[in-house]
């Protein structure tokens, strides 16, 4: 009887004990998403198991040993269940909303994988020092990160850059905004060694990737060609043909002004209607005649003419 007894109040004990750990146990373990996923069941959230980030096969994911906590840490109190009435704490690391973590806690979380190759350069550069941070631009949890999209990528950088998205819907542009190359074409937005996040070492550099007939050299080249693109030409939109700064003759004679022939700078008064047309003010000006003005290997092309 004593022996009963004693097994009753064991298996009592063992009860209570049990029922004190299920009042204090979490919400599971951290190495299963499952755990997570218990409260946070909408798409929002659970798209993410579609991506390359929530493939525990992938040795190059934690999600196999930590779950959701390879990223929003190890949220401990978080986890736990709350006591009656009280607020469940945030998650360790936020990404979003009022209890956003600090800038370089959420970066430090994407560089722990993301460090090495194109953003090598992230630490110093132009948005590092701004504090803006990979999920400014980044979205992890939807299927489709809409940056990484050609049609979707350049609205989210327009978010901050609304001068190059102004520039982007004049007349002569790059066709960006037509879903045919990104701002990623050009530039490296996690940092680089060149001007303006270019994605090679120049201005030149970066033009040649597509237009590789402009490089030379050439038998005869035009210095401003082989200096910077930039000079004659703006990258994302001009209201003048070939993304050109200024319409001909007015930008030739920036520098041609009174060296060779018509040493007179136009104006408007040689424009049809004005007091002294001139065929050289209107169409192409000066590339009616000089229309190989990127260089010519013509032995007869000093001029660019040919």
């Amino acid at each position: 009887m004593k022996a009963a007894v004693g097994v009753v109040l064991a298996l009592l004990l063992a009860a209570a004990g049990a029922a004190a750990q299920e009042g204090a146990r979490s919400l599971g373990s951290p190495a299963e998403v499952k755990a997570c996923l218990n409260c946070h069941d909408e798409p929002a959230v659970t798209d993410i198991l579609h991506t390359a980030h929530g493939v525990k096969g992938d040795p190059r994911t934690a999600t196999a040993d930590a779950g959701c906590q390879s990223c929003h840490g190890d949220s401990e109190a978080h986890m736990a269940r709350p006591a009656d009435g009280a607020v469940r704490p945030p998650p360790e690391i936020n990404f979003s909303g009022p209890n956003v973590s600090p800038v370089e806690v959420r970066t430090r979380v994407c560089l722990d994988c993301h460090e090495g190759g194109a953003r090598m350069h992230w630490p110093g550069s132009q948005h590092a020092a701004a504090d803006v941070t990979c999920t400014n631009c980044h979205a992890s949890h939807p299927r489709q990160d809409p940056i990484l999209s050609t049609l979707d990528q350049a609205p989210v950088c327009f978010t901050c850059h609304a001068e190059q998205r102004a520039a982007v819907l004049k007349p002569s542009h790059h066709p960006v905004v037509d879903g045919q190359m990104t701002c990623a074409d050009c530039h490296n937005p996690h940092g680089s060694v060149a001007p303006f996040l270019l994605a090679a070492a120049t201005v030149n550099d970066t033009c040649y990737g597509c237009h590789d007939e402009k490089r030379g050299p050439m038998l005869w080249e035009h210095p401003p060609v082989q200096e910077d693109c930039s000079l004659c030409h703006t990258p994302h939109g001009s209201i003048q043909a070939s993304l050109l700064r200024q319409r001909p003759p007015y930008l030739c004679q920036n520098c041609h002004d009174s060296t060779l022939h018509n040493s007179q700078p136009f104006s408007g008064a040689s424009i049809p209607g004005g007091a002294a047309p001139s065929r050289m003010a209107v169409l192409r000006a000066c590339l009616n005649c000089h229309s190989q003005v990127h260089g010519s290997n013509h032995p007869s092309g000093i001029r660019f003419a040919r």
